[in-house]
């Protein structure tokens, strides 16, 4: 349980408390409603890393894209202390000294150190050139990393450098005239594996619809070639010349692991690559019918090798589910750990080999997730699991302490935002909270708790849905809603705050919205994760149709709420969800009074040529080339004629997600067809895909909030 306490209001008479109750219900505001000032003060805690001595965590802490290094007590007796108050933040790559007395870390390409006591941080060293990549060795002794010479933010030839941390003498292992990424020490320290040659090419687009004098950058990363060298000095080795080398990891001191997806992206297979260079070994292959789908970036999916280097722990959906198997590191059958109807993400070995730590949901509650530990014993086809954690919420990315007795992890719920908390690695423990995201003022009683509900998407299938309703709401009246689709389609929705920053803190602004009276609901369309292969792989040839359709039917379920007022409806998202905004706006252009399209893909040809995301695509509609309807069908930019409603339409300047260029089309196909007094369009100069620095925050939600007021509230009072 959480360790702070709350202050309690004062207490009022009871006469006066009675009529204050009295008028709350009455009212759709809340006693203390939220202000978007202290929505901006949330943090977002993460990447928390245990002392050497197991007596502390460091985590870095995210305020409005300020980032800076924490330390706390990994009891949780103390706060948590500020060991940097970087104005710009900056700070990332923590890692420890092998006395637990100091935590290194990157910042502006370079290295800091900073006492664990506290203090002031200072460089570890100086020099001209950039440096980064900064990779400990396994003793703690030494330091590889990459003196670079870059042009931007891509390098242009690199050094991987080894030095001593003791003494501060260094020398060069190897150059590479293109670039030098990921250095990976060998168990023993006596090799270094590196990504070498990889290139970013940057193309300039200057379309005619935005004009010659400013010019559009596409970059397009060129794969380099895995290579091991001897840590101190030599030629390198190639390691298996078919590039493209993903999760890459030392198995033991002689041998690699990495993943890779082929065939369209139907087929992963993990591979054993001896570190003198012989052929790579296939010794797992995952077939899908449709596409491969679990998101590497948040699942954790590619290949975790035990520390002893006798197995390889993955996870795959081949019974439909995304589930947690072992297989030993020269070959052999996988074995099923975890089985049933729910998805496991994010597996960690300790560090002993003898058990794995993972976080799932559970069979009918796809917005929860605990925390499970795998004992393998002799028999792995009968692993004991035990779930450590039974709170409601999201429990994830759990990190073993130094004597695999205790774990650091991350938790939200509905009333609490994303904060570090720590529990023995057994059922029945007690968590100990060492962070506080919120702001000591919020006042938490005020958060609306969601209900997951479902109902019929276009082809009958059931979608499903967390509605929320604003606390004390006068039913006998009906009220504006709003619909809230997210992005990245391969994402959900949870009971309570997202357990990512990116959208925590669209989550924070939906419980603004409901103080402001709205209802609100947020589909998890098909597509989404937490309700197995089957439902997220729905998409497949059919982007921007069933999906899109199973996002904007949520406005036929708010018509049947005998308090939403369906002539006041909303419909707003980011990324993908922008993209069905986009859809929605235009296919069904007087279902909703309003739209907000955050950065959303416009169309999916010009999405689909941006080397950044083709991928993505590709494994999802094929090529344009391949399927043209599809293509057509998934471009909203060609309906906009067809717009009938207010569209507001906010993007960020450096937006590489989804290129801000996809917007600026838009809106000359909006003046084309004469929809430009429809449409808002606010640029965001240097933002990225989410949004993160407070002044953009600050304008984008009060924008939002002015924007949606206008359209479905003084609609409204205008009927009266």
């Amino acid at each position: 349980m959480p360790r702070y306490k709350y202050a309690l209001r004062s207490t009022i008479a009871v006469a006066v408390m009675v009529l204050a109750v009295a008028a709350l219900a009455q009212s759709d505001t809340a006693v203390n409603p939220l202000s978007i000032e202290a929505l901006i003060e949330i943090k977002h805690p993460s990447n928390p890393v245990w002392s050497p001595d197991g007596e502390r965590v460091a985590f870095l802490w995210d305020r409005a894209d300020i980032v800076n290094l924490y330390v706390a007590s990994s009891d949780g007796r103390d706060n948590p202390l500020a060991l940097t108050s970087f104005p710009d933040g900056k700070v990332a790559d923590i890692f420890w000294s092998r006395n637990s007395r100091t935590v290194y870390f990157s910042r502006g390409e370079d290295l800091w150190q900073v006492d664990v006591a506290g203090g002031q941080a200072r460089p570890a060293w100086s020099t001209s050139s950039p440096e980064e990549e900064f990779s400990p060795s396994p003793d703690g002794t030494k330091l590889a990393f990459v003196r670079a010479r870059k042009f931007g933010e891509a390098q242009h030839g690199g050094d991987l450098i080894v030095r001593s941390l003791n003494d501060g003498s260094e020398s060069v292992i190897v150059h590479d005239s293109e670039s030098i990424l990921s250095p990976i020490w060998s168990p023993d320290g006596k090799r270094i594996a590196y990504l070498g040659g990889s290139k970013v090419i940057r193309h300039d687009e200057t379309p005619s619809y935005s004009g010659e004098k400013i010019a559009f950058a596409v970059f397009e990363y060129a794969a380099g070639q895995l290579y091991v060298v001897q840590a101190g000095g030599g030629k390198p080795i190639a390691i298996d010349t078919a590039g493209e080398y993903n999760g890459i990891a030392w198995l033991d001191s002689a041998r690699l692991t990495y993943d890779r997806q082929s065939n369209g992206f139907k087929t992963r297979t993990i591979y054993v690559a001896d570190a003198n260079g012989d052929k790579p070994k296939a010794i797992h292959e995952d077939k899908e019918e449709k596409f491969w789908s679990l998101p590497d970036w948040e699942a954790e999916s590619r290949p975790k090798p035990s520390p002893d280097g006798k197995w390889i722990a993955f996870l795959t959906d081949r019974d439909g589910w995304d589930h947690l198997y072992v297989v030993a590191s020269h070959g052999g059958p996988a074995i099923q750990i975890t089985k049933g109807h729910f998805e496991v993400w994010r597996p960690r070995w300790s560090h002993d080999s003898s058990r794995i730590v993972f976080d799932a949901n559970e069979p009918d509650h796809p917005g929860n997730r605990r925390l499970g530990v795998a004992t393998l014993g002799t028999d792995f086809n009968n692993t004991k699991i035990d779930y450590v954690t039974s709170d409601m919420g999201t429990n994830i990315d759990a990190w073993w302490s130094p004597d695999d007795k205790r774990l650091a992890y991350q938790h939200t719920d509905t009333h609490n935002s994303a904060d570090i908390f720590v529990t023995a690695a057994t059922a029945g423990s007690k968590p100990v909270r060492l962070s506080d995201s919120m702001p000591p003022s919020m006042d938490r009683s005020v958060f609306v708790e969601p209900q997951l509900i479902h109902y019929p998407g276009p082809d009958g299938q059931s979608v499903p849905a967390w509605l929320f309703v604003p606390k004390n709401l006068d039913r006998s009246k009906k009220h504006a809603a709003i619909v809230w689709i997210h992005g990245d389609g391969i994402n959900q929705n949870y009971n309570g705050w997202h357990v990512q920053r990116n959208y925590a803190v669209y989550y924070s602004y939906h419980q603004y919205l409901l103080q402001q009276g709205y209802v609100v609901i947020a589909p998890d369309y098909r597509g989404s994760t937490g309700y197995g292969r089957d439902w997220r792989n729905g998409v497949h040839m059919d982007v921007g149709g069933n999906d899109a359709k199973d996002a904007w039917m949520a406005a036929n379920y708010l018509k049947t709420l005998p308090y939403v007022d369906s002539e006041r409806m909303g419909v707003w998202g980011l990324s993908y969800g922008g993209f069905f905004t986009l859809i929605a706006m235009t296919d069904q252009p007087t279902l909703f009074r309003a739209g907000v399209d955050v950065a959303g893909v416009a169309d999916y040809v010009m999405y689909y040529h941006d080397p950044y995301n083709n991928d993505w695509t590709e494994g999802r509609i094929g090529t344009p080339q391949q399927n043209p309807e599809i293509y057509a069908n998934a471009s909203p930019l060609s309906h906009i004629g067809q717009l009938a409603r207010p569209l507001l339409v906010l993007h960020g300047t450096s937006d590489v997600n989804v290129p801000f260029l996809q917007s600026v089309w838009l809106m000359d196909e909006a003046l084309k067809k004469n929809r430009g007094d429809l449409v808002q369009f606010m640029i965001y100069p240097g933002e990225f895909h989410y949004f993160s620095r407070e002044h953009v925050l600050r304008d984008a939600w009060n924008r939002v909030d002015r924007f949606f007021s206008l359209q479905l509230r003084e609609a409204d009072r205008s009927k009266q």
